[in-house]
């Protein structure tokens, strides 16, 4: 089993953990006004990387949601950082 990095508890078991989507695969506004080709891509059109991904990860002990970089083809997670409310400044 995999361990994956929760920035909140440390490193935990892979099932604790919900992949939540790309990093960056922003949701259409407006959605009353949206072509359905946005909607399918938005939905179905992802990424899947050769390599380094910027992921969404929610972590469902803590209920905390975070980013992963991680590589596609190693499974090496390089790191994971706490996801900051819009306005925020690190």
């Amino acid at each position: 089993m995999q361990l994956f990095p929760c920035p909140f508890c440390g490193l935990r078991p892979e099932t604790e953990f919900h992949f939540a989507g790309d990093l960056g695969n922003l949701r259409p506004e407006g959605f009353l006004d949206v072509s359905t080709e946005t909607w399918t891509d938005y939905l179905f059109a992802h990424n899947n990387p050769r390599g380094e991904s910027k992921e969404i990860w929610k972590h469902l002990t803590c209920m905390e949601v975070f980013t992963m970089t991680r590589d596609t083809v190693s499974h090496k997670v390089t790191s994971s950082t706490a996801l900051l409310p819009e306005g925020d400044a690190q």
